[in-house]
């Protein structure tokens, strides 16, 4: 059976020989599926055999000699050439489409997303970057969330710290004027979809189900104080008391439900004001209709209610669904703004959607258990079909955003300046990206046998406004780069004795 690094290497002798990694990703599924899983495997393997997987038959011999000379290296020169494989640095490099998530095993998806990591502490202090300030956003989200949410595997930290960058980048470019601020009560996902928080913003997310993943890397969090994590303290909060279906729209009308349990009918008008109160767009509706029905006890008596505004049949329609999904001790408001046609049969169809939205909404619990995650992506109108058809912040575009967001700062030792190559210039940002992250890991571990996860997720907005690159204020500093000094972020590292 072949181990992870069998599986890095043998990626990265495929990408060593100009194979895209989707490509490189399916070779070696194909001789997976001849029963080649390892590098001496293939090496034992006869020529034929490689053919049968790779068709390419200029590549599969190439790739095959490869796999014979990596055993001979192995056996005749391990003591000589053993120094020089630990200080060469593999590459990564961007990928260039996204990544079919429903094609990888965990092993090879997260394999492919790794990143550079340097903690030469004295390489480190002596580095000044040039970058501007959202992909340091999201640099200090994906090393906080490997201290605050361990349980995710590193592509679900990328996509929810690339959440993390937009939700920032949306609420800046309001606050300067650059874009306008977002209409009340136009809702883009469901109220009951959960959320968690990562560096104080709360974002919405997508669970993977089944997605099992198990971290090859030794834990260094588990000496966290005690308390609730970033995750743990967003989904426990208080419980809002409207559920809010999706809005339907039709011929100019829509629609919209809401539901709220009901202790007793009595309360039915204090909660109808008090959805008025906190959204007064739906005041300017056409027809508010409403529905309740309510126990008594034990009893097997129900109590039902019901008002049409105006919107025929609406309220014994209201009370036929929640009679056929026993739904009881809840009101249930129907809103819908009327367009000026008659919409005939879909009016009820319209209807029972939204109605059933809301009440599915409210039976939904938006509380998390450790599962993977995906960052919803709400500017997204063209989701991929490999993630149930839903938006979400793709791993691969969060780490090519930072392998290529990180340059060196010039010198002033009024030395000649040199024309670098391209492969020069990537390798030198992955250096610099590398010591970044290698900067923040030692500032996270410090901390993270004193502060509880919610506390150091609080913490770690603080540090990264205190050592971001200055820029102008407002539009014209949108976008800006600057100097960052990783000296400034060792420097807020806990020394013994010291609370923060």
């Amino acid at each position: 059976m072949a181990g992870h690094g069998d599986l890095q290497e043998l990626l990265r002798m495929f990408t060593s020989r100009k194979v895209p990694m989707m490509t490189a990703m399916r070779h070696v599924q194909a001789l997976q599926s001849k029963n080649l899983r390892s590098i001496e495997q293939i090496a034992e393997a006869p020529l034929s055999g490689v053919e049968a997987a790779i068709p390419d038959g200029k590549l599969a011999k190439s790739f095959h000699a490869a796999c014979k000379s990596h055993g001979k290296k192995g056996t005749k020169r391990a003591a000589e050439e053993q120094p020089s494989l630990n200080t060469k640095k593999p590459k990564l490099e961007p990928h260039k489409h996204d990544l079919d998530y429903n094609s990888m095993t965990a092993d090879e998806l997260e394999s492919s997303l790794r990143l550079p990591l340097v903690e030469d502490e004295e390489a480190i202090r002596e580095t000044v970057l040039v970058t501007n300030r959202a992909p340091l956003v999201l640099a200090f989200a994906v090393e906080l969330l490997r201290f605050t949410m361990p349980e995710q595997p590193p592509s679900s930290r990328l996509s929810l710290s690339q959440a993390v960058v937009s939700a920032n980048s949306r609420s800046k470019a309001v606050s300067i004027g650059i874009e306008k601020a977002p209409t009340r009560g136009e809702e883009q996902i469901p109220e009951g979809q959960p959320k968690v928080r990562v560096l104080g913003r709360e974002i919405s997310v997508l669970k993977r189900s089944g997605y099992a993943w198990k971290s090859d890397e030794p834990d260094e969090t588990t000496s966290s104080t005690a308390g609730p994590s970033s995750r743990e303290s967003s989904s426990s909060g208080e419980q809002k008391t409207w559920t809010v279906s999706q809005k339907l729209t039709s011929r100019a009308s829509t629609f919209v439900a809401h539901a709220a349990s009901l202790s007793s009918p009595s309360l039915r008008a204090s909660l109808v004001k008090s959805l008025m109160t906190d959204r007064p767009e739906l005041e300017t509706a056409t027809h508010n209709a409403w529905a309740l029905r309510s126990s008594y006890g034990n009893s097997p008596l129900v109590q039902e209610a019901s008002f049409d505004d105006g919107e025929s049949g609406c309220g014994k329609f209201m009370l036929q669904i929640m009679r056929e999904t026993e739904v009881t001790n809840t009101v249930v408001v129907l809103t819908r703004w009327y367009g000026g046609i008659m919409l005939g049969p879909d009016r009820w169809r319209l209807m029972r959607e939204c109605i059933n939205d809301a009440l599915s909404s409210r039976r939904r619990k938006s509380t998390l258990a450790g599962e993977a995650l995906w960052g919803l992506d709400l500017e997204n109108k063209k989701p991929s079909l490999t993630t149930v058809g839903m938006p979400i912040h793709r791993p691969e575009d969060a780490r090519n955003y930072l392998l290529r967001s990180f340059a060196t700062a010039p010198t002033d030792r009024g030395e000649s300046e040199t024309k670098k190559t391209l492969a020069a210039v990537k390798e030198e940002k992955q250096e610099s990206l590398g010591r970044l992250l290698g900067a923040l890991r030692l500032l996270y571990k410090s901390w993270a046998g004193t502060l509880r996860k919610d506390e150091l997720d609080r913490r770690a907005w603080s540090w990264y406004v205190s050592v971001r690159p200055e820029v102008e204020a407002g539009p014209s500093g949108w976008g800006a780069k600057g100097p960052l000094k990783l000296s400034k972020i060792l420097d807020l590292r806990r020394t013994a004795g010291s609370t923060g």
